[in-house]
């Protein structure tokens, strides 16, 4: 996951970083984490953040169709 789109959509989010800890069931520390690139989310949590965040995969991996 690129990391600078994932930062971009993680700081453009309607959700603050708390609420999207909340929905995902995960702590704040790990969307900072992902935010810093310290760490990538999991496959599964990579999946139920795209749709959190309503953007497809495609567009936070930045892949060109």
């Amino acid at each position: 996951v690129p990391n600078s789109k994932l930062k971009e959509e993680l700081k453009y989010s309607k959700y603050s970083q708390k609420e999207i800890a909340e929905k995902l069931g995960i702590s704040v520390s790990n969307i900072s984490n992902w935010k810093k690139g310290k760490n990538l989310p999991s496959l599964e949590m990579f999946y139920q953040l795209c749709i959190l965040l309503e953007i497809s995969a495609d567009d936070i991996l930045e892949i060109k169709k």
